[in-house]
């Protein structure tokens, strides 16, 4: 990181240090410990005379008088120790109204900071043990910017995406990839609405385009695929299966002059046994190769009956499937807050390298 971090030093309490009251007292303990230790050591004399016998007794009334006070003053200063011993204590407990001293130690700790990288990217926001963490804002180098939640160095939560050609997203993310739900909206006017499966749209989900043209249905590793409806620019609709990004399966045509085709499809062309109803009521059916009718058969042939009920079912189906607009207007909700928090989190991070609080990512 080639940002200049500095950790913020833990000064240690004065509460964890003695006084100099408190030091000298106990100096004058030790002091006066020794003094008595050498004055109960056994001292071997010479047996004097009496007349010095007796100047003796007045010297050893004297000495037992001082020992006497200084007992009391010993006594004294166990006592005055032990008061200071609870003073410290009580201010090193939680009070009312305060917090404890660790607590206190951690309040000032630095969480957001700027982060730059060798390609020109840079990182605004929150850190926690040395990765992107929480809530922060990441800047793509001339290129785009990501606004939201972030878990051990990746996207993860909620967050909006937006590049410098204009294309953004809303929603939800998992791994640093889109997944959840949410909203994409292409710089050229498409948009996709609805779920997302590790980076791809994958699930249910609706896709309008610039021209007009709206898909909603079934999606599988970002294309169409499964069951859904198609309305195109000119008019036409289509409601059935999807292969591939291709209509394929069965399904129900309506043309937008009035015309109808309900059968079976393959790679987007009528292909296998089908109807075509013309809105004068004419119909021709049969087996179909490729678009053309190559076999016609009587309309009440089974094949062609089957295949027709086939069709209108999964058109029934494709009408049918459960919308996720809640969820998705929901994910949106929840992606704009989570990039408001990362744009406060990005300016505390600003300030404090302005004011030379570097961010300790350690924490």
């Amino acid at each position: 990181m080639e940002v200049q971090q500095s950790k913020l030093t833990r000064t240690h309490s004065s509460l964890l240090r003695s006084s100099p009251t408190i030091r000298s007292s106990i100096q004058s303990l030790s002091s006066v410990c020794e003094e008595d230790e050498e004055e109960q050591k056994p001292h071997h004399h010479n047996k004097p005379a009496q007349s010095v016998a007796l100047g003796f007794a007045a010297a050893a009334a004297t000495v037992f008088a001082a020992k006497s006070k200084r007992g009391l003053l010993l006594r004294q200063i166990l006592i005055e120790r032990n008061n200071n011993n609870r003073r410290i204590a009580q201010s090193a407990s939680t009070s009312k109204g305060s917090k404890p001293l660790r607590r206190q130690l951690e309040d000032v700790v630095i969480r957001e900071g700027v982060e730059f990288y060798s390609n020109g990217d840079f990182y605004e926001g929150e850190f926690h043990k040395g990765r992107c963490n929480g809530s922060g804002v990441y800047n793509y180098f001339v290129n785009g910017r990501y606004e939201g939640d972030w878990i051990d160095g990746r996207y993860d939560g909620y967050g909006i995406e937006s590049w410098a050609r204009g294309s953004k997203y809303r929603g939800q993310y998992r791994h640093g990839l889109r997944h959840g739900f949410g909203v994409y909206r292409f710089y050229t006017g498409d948009i996709y609405a609805g779920e997302w499966f590790n980076g791809q749209s994958h699930g249910l989900g609706a896709q309008t385009c610039a021209d007009g043209s709206c898909y909603v249905g079934d999606f599988k590793c970002g294309v169409k695929h499964g069951f859904g409806c198609y309305h195109f620019r000119n008019g036409d609709r289509y409601a059935g299966e999807y292969f591939g990004d291709k209509i394929h399966g069965f399904g129900v045509y309506h043309f937008a002059n009035g015309h109808c085709y309900e059968g079976s499809w393959h790679e987007g062309k009528k292909q296998g046994f089908g109807i075509y109803t013309f809105r004068n009521g004419e119909t021709k059916c049969g087996d179909w190769d490729n678009g053309i009718l190559k076999n016609p058969l009587p309309q009440l042939t089974d094949p062609v009956l089957r295949t027709v009920q086939a069709a209108r079912k999964a058109a029934e189906n494709a009408i049918h499937l459960r919308r996720v607009d809640d969820e998705v207007n929901r994910a949106v909700v929840a992606a704009n807050k989570a990039a408001t928090a990362a744009r406060v989190a990005a300016i505390k991070a600003v300030q404090n390298r302005i004011d030379g609080k570097f961010c300790d990512t350690d924490v």
